[in-house]
C-alpha cells in the first residue's frame, strides 16, 4: 500500500505543467493576435491624421468667424464646416473599427481564460477522485505501514506537497476567474463606448445634412447675390425685433418669481456646455474674443443690446461662438423639460431648434440655435450628456449656441399666441418664456 500511494503521489507531482503549474492560456495563434494589434494601430494612425485635418478646418473656421459676415464668408464657413464634419465622421468610423477589433481581442482572451478554468477544474477533480480511489489510507496509516522511517517521512512529504500544490492551483484558479471578470467588464465598457460612438456618427451625419441644407437654402434665398443676402439679414433683424417686442410685453406681464425661488449664485454650480477639448480650443481665441470661453455676447445690457436689439431689455443669456456640429452637453443632470423648433413656423426668426433641461437645484438651462436635437421631452440626462449639436438655426447670422439660465419656478413653455395681441410670425411658435427676473446671468453659475 505504501509503495503504491507514494508512487502515485510522485506521479501526480511530475505533471506540473498541466495541473499545478502556472496557468497557460490556450491562445489564438500569435500571428493572428499580432495582425489584430497591427490593424488597431493602423486605425489609430488614421484617427490621428483625421484629427490633424479636423484641427486645420477649425483654424479656418476661427479665421472666418473673425471676418465681416458676407454671403461669401457664410458659404465658405458652411463648406468648411461640412468638410470638418465629414472628417469627424471618418474619424468616428475608424474608432468603430478599432473598438470592434478590441472586442475581438477581448473575446479571444476570455475564451482562453475560460478554457484554462474548465481544463484545470476537470483536472483537479479527476485527480482527487483518482487519489481517493487509489488509496483511502490516512497519513498515519502510511507512516506505520512503511518499511522504514525514511519511507514514512517520504510519504508524508509527498502528501504535504500534493496538498500545497492543490492549494496553489486553487489560488491560481481564483486569480484567473478574477482576470476573466475584469475582461468581461472591459467588454461591456467597450461595447457601451462603441454604441456611443455609433450614435455620435449618426448625429454628425445629420449635422452634415443640416449644413448642406442651410447652404442650399441660403443660395436659393439670395440667388447668390450679396445685396440680396444683406437684405435678407436686414429682414431677419426686423422680424426678430418685432418678435422680441411681443415677447418682452408678455414677459413683463408675467408675475415675477420670489427671491426665494432664485437659487444662490456660485462658480461651478453648472458646467460649461461643451467638452473639455472644445473649451481648451476656446482658450486659444482669447486674443480675439477677450475671454477663454468662446463667449461672443454676454448677458444683460451688452453693446449689441444697447444698439437697439432685444427691445431694450438686454440679452437674456450668453452667446458662445462654436462651429456647427459641435456636441452640446447638459450643464447638470436633470430632466428635459421641452424641445422645440421655431423654424417650423415660416418667418419666425427666434431660437431655432432648442432644448431646455430642468435641474433639481431650482435652475433650468436653455440651449438654442442647434443644428439637430438628440433628446426628447421627459428624458433624464446627466452632466455632460449630449443634448444635440450646435448650429445656426433661428435668428443667427453665424453658428453659435445661445445658452440661457432660468429660475425654474418662473419658466412656462407656451406660444406667444397665448398672449393677447401677438401678431408676429412667431406667434404660434412654442418656446420657453419667463418673467424678466427669472432670467439669470449664466456666468454667475458657471
Amino acid at each position: 500500500m505504501q509503495v503504491r500511494s507514494l508512487g502515485f503521489v510522485v506521479a501526480l507531482l511530475a505533471l506540473p505543467l498541466f495541473l499545478f503549474g502556472p496557468f497557460t492560456a490556450v491562445h489564438v495563434s500569435a500571428q493572428t493576435a499580432e495582425q489584430i494589434q497591427q490593424q488597431i494601430a493602423d486605425h489609430n494612425k488614421k484617427i490621428a491624421d483625421l484629427d490633424a485635418e479636423i484641427a486645420t478646418y477649425q483654424k479656418q473656421l476661427n479665421t472666418l468667424g473673425g471676418q465681416h459676415q458676407t454671403l461669401a464668408t457664410s458659404i465658405q464657413s458652411l463648406d468648411t464646416t461640412r468638410k470638418q464634419l465629414t472628417a469627424k465622421i471618418k474619424s468616428l468610423q475608424q474608432q468603430i473599427g478599432a473598438l470592434a477589433l478590441e472586442l475581438r481581442q477581448l473575446s479571444a482572451q476570455i475564451a482562453d481564460k475560460q478554457t484554462s478554468i474548465d481544463l484545470n477544474k476537470r483536472a483537479v477533480a479527476q485527480s482527487l477522485r483518482d487519489i481517493a480511489t487509489a488509496d483511502n489510507s490516512t497519513v498515519v496509516e502510511q507512516v506505520f505501514s512503511s518499511a522504514n522511517l525514511t519511507d514514512a517521512w517520504a510519504a508524508v512529504d509527498a502528501n504535504m506537497a500534493l496538498n500545497q500544490a492543490l492549494q496553489s492551483n486553487t489560488q491560481q484558479l481564483a486569480q484567473v476567474k478574477q482576470q476573466l471578470s475584469a475582461q468581461e467588464l472591459a467588454v461591456n465598457q467597450t461595447q457601451d463606448k462603441l454604441v456611443g460612438v455609433t450614435t455620435d456618427l449618426g448625429t454628425q451625419k445629420k449635422a452634415v445634412d443640416a449644413t448642406v441644407s442651410q447652404k442650399n437654402q441660403l443660395l436659393t434665398q439670395t440667388k447668390n447675390q450679396e445685396s440680396t443676402y444683406q437684405s435678407l439679414i436686414a429682414t431677419k433683424k426686423a422680424q426678430q425685433k418685432a418678435f422680441e417686442s411681443e415677447l418682452n410685453s408678455l414677459e413683463a406681464s408675467l408675475k415675477s418669481v420670489g427671491t426665494a425661488s432664485i437659487p444662490k449664485t456660485g462658480q461651478g454650480i453648472l458646467a460649461w456646455p461643451f467638452s473639455a477639448s472644445v473649451m481648451a480650443n476656446c482658450a486659444t481665441k482669447k486674443s480675439a474674443l477677450g475671454n477663454i470661453y468662446c463667449v461672443t455676447q454676454y448677458f444683460g445690457n451688452t453693446a449689441f443690446a444697447a444698439s437697439g436689439a432685444y427691445n431694450g431689455s438686454g440679452h437674456n443669456g450668453i452667446d458662445i461662438g462654436i462651429p456647427t456640429g459641435t456636441p452640446v452637453q447638459s450643464s447638470l443632470g436633470g430632466v428635459v423639460l421641452a424641445t422645440g423648433n421655431t423654424d417650423a413656423i415660416p418667418g419666425c426668426y427666434s431660437f431655432g431648434k432648442w432644448v431646455m433641461v430642468q435641474h433639481a437645484n431650482g435652475l433650468s438651462t436653455m440651449y438654442a440655435h442647434l443644428s439637430s436635437i438628440g433628446v426628447a421631452k421627459g428624458q433624464s440626462v446627466s452632466t455632460g450628456s449630449v443634448l444635440g449639436y450646435s448650429g445656426m438655426t433661428g435668428y443667427a447670422t453665424g453658428p453659435h449656441l445661445h445658452y440661457g439660465v432660468y429660475a425654474s419656478a418662473g419658466v412656462q413653455i407656451m406660444t406667444l399666441a397665448s398672449f393677447r395681441g401677438a401678431t408676429s410670425p412667431c406667434a404660434n411658435a412654442t418656446m420657453p418664456v419667463a418673467p424678466l427676473n427669472a432670467y439669470l446671468n449664466p456666468i454667475s453659475y458657471l
